[in-house]
């Protein structure tokens, strides 16, 4: 299962946080775009999801919004992804 993962998250989204936090306990390390801080960012998130909402975990090209789905997603899958 090898999929290309890339998180967009904002400054100052507290759902955003949540899920960074969670990367950090479980030692998850990818790609994270924060589009706050970059206009290329913002627009790649509107073309691939359809709007800006963060966070967005795109697995693989695909979107997922929501924290907790996103949480969920990872807790499940990223670490079975190096086995």
């Amino acid at each position: 299962m090898d999929k290309k993962l890339i998180l967009y998250t904002r400054n100052f989204c507290y759902f955003c946080q949540k899920v960074e936090f969670f990367m950090v306990n479980e030692k998850i390390d990818l790609e994270v775009r924060n589009i706050s801080e970059s206009d290329v960012f913002r627009k790649e998130l509107m073309t691939g999801g359809g709007k800006t909402q963060t966070p967005c975990l795109f697995i693989d090209g695909v979107a997922m919004y929501e924290s907790d789905d996103i949480i969920e997603w990872l807790g499940e899958n990223y670490h079975a992804r190096a086995n």
